[in-house]
């Protein structure tokens, strides 16, 4: 079952990101590198800059939780990551249907460019790599990330961004 999450929600949210974002440990550059990957205060902040975090339940629990934010004229994909105990089940896939399925808007996701396995996954369900100069203007726009975390970032659209012209950042 996929549902929105609420309030009650948060914790689990923050330990099945933190749990799943210790893939990235060793493979994003260590400044960039936090223990925990998300402290709560900062997930917090997350959802009242207005990420609505969508869950994967399973037993009841959470297994999987991805964000969405209306940015503009875009859908941002935030925060997307399923417990490593549950990976490679289709939890996120199912996740990432259902939240896509939740705007009208062109759909942009931002990950680490080392990250390949999360690259692939997008690429997996019809996301594709937007050109180097124009993902930097994109992170510019549409993300509140450091200059440095724009320099190890790759950004994937949606077929619809591709076919508006690539949208102003295009």
């Amino acid at each position: 079952m996929i549902r929105r999450c609420d309030n009650g929600d948060v914790a689990a949210i923050g330990m099945i990101i933190n749990a799943a974002a210790a893939a990235y440990k060793g493979v994003i550059p260590a400044d960039r590198w936090t223990e925990p990957y998300m402290p709560e205060a900062e997930l917090r902040h997350e959802i009242e800059a207005g990420v609505g975090f969508w869950g994967y339940l399973e037993d009841r629990r959470l297994r999987g939780v991805m964000g969405i934010q209306e940015v503009q004229d875009v859908t941002l994909i935030r925060h997307a990551y399923v417990a490593p105990a549950h990976q490679r089940r289709g939890i996120g896939g199912a996740l990432l249907n259902r939240v896509g399925g939740e705007t009208l808007a062109p759909i942009l996701i931002g990950t680490w460019a080392d990250a390949d396995w999360a690259v692939r996954f997008y690429e997996n369900h019809g996301f594709r790599l937007v050109p180097a100069e124009a993902a930097r203007k994109l992170l510019k726009r549409y993300w509140s990330v450091p200059d440095r975390q724009i320099e190890t970032s790759v950004v994937l659209a949606d077929p619809a961004w591709f076919a508006g012209g690539g949208g102003a950042a295009g």
